[in-house]
């Protein structure tokens, strides 16, 4: 407890490790647990149903747990779930999950989040994530792993981001982004395959030769979205390095919901 300044106020049925550190003026409400490592610096609020993990960080004057922004929202003890080693900077804001979906918001591990950023209700985020100043999730958003998201992004509701991809600064967002692919613009039109990021990552040549292969079959060739499917299995069955890149493209468009930005 020696790591708690004395004017932070923790309730007393909050579970925390013994190495949490807990700055000046911060609120730990009683449903909260946080792992061990976790430092939550000065004028940060957890409350709600919130589960932290290890080694994460909270700058001051964050806002984490709070009710859904959604009239739904009767009172019920939703949940939020944040993994371990994050970087959530000044200003977060991170909503509980609603009833209606999951009824949990996710946070992975090893994502840095910028200030100002809002994740509202119910938004599933993967790991390994960057968002820039004020990037903006609408509720029931979900954004796969190393995906970027610029700064001022805003991603309307049940939207979809896949994998590696990226969001480019001040895009309106309103259908879903396949993995790997680069959009920007107002409305958002896709701009390309992500591939700085790529080798960023280790992706080998001949991966990343498959994923822009897949692209043109997406984005180029004047195919419908069946006949896309179509030919992106087909590409799959005669890839070797690059089968599991060109199948996480094609089973991201089985299962988008808002079509796609093309």
């Amino acid at each position: 407890m020696s790591k708690i300044h004395p004017s932070a106020i923790v309730d007393p049925k909050a579970e925390l490790d013994s190495s949490v550190e807990v700055g000046p003026y911060s609120i730990i409400g009683p449903n909260v647990r946080i792992g061990a490592g976790t430092v939550v610096g000065p004028h940060v609020v957890i409350e709600g149903h919130t589960t932290v993990g290890k080694d994460n960080k909270f700058f001051q004057f964050c806002s984490i747990g709070g009710a859904p922004q959604d009239k739904k929202w009767k009172g019920e003890p939703t949940r939020l779930e944040i993994g371990d080693g994050n970087t959530i900077r000044e200003f977060v804001t991170m909503n509980l999950g609603t009833a209606q979906d999951e009824g949990v918001t996710r946070l992975g591990d090893d994502n840095w989040i910028s200030a100002y950023v809002h994740l509202a209700h119910d938004c599933q985020v993967g790991s390994h994530t960057i968002f820039s100043n004020n990037a903006q999730l609408a509720g029931h958003v979900h954004v796969g792993d190393h995906a970027i998201l610029s700064g001022y992004a805003g991603v309307h509701q049940f939207c979809k981001i896949g994998a590696h991809a990226f969001v480019g600064m001040y895009t309106s967002l309103t259908q879903d982004v396949p993995p790997f692919v680069l959009v920007s613009g107002n409305p958002a039109g896709a701009r390309g395959v992500n591939i700085e990021g790529l080798k960023r990552r280790g992706f080998t040549r001949e991966q990343i030769d498959g994923i822009r292969t897949s692209y043109k079959l997406i984005y180029r060739s004047n195919l419908t979205l069946e006949e896309a499917k179509a030919a992106l299995l087909a590409e799959e069955s005669a890839a070797t390095g690059a089968a599991g890149d060109i199948r996480a493209m094609r089973e991201f468009l089985d299962t988008a919901t808002r079509g796609i930005v093309r």
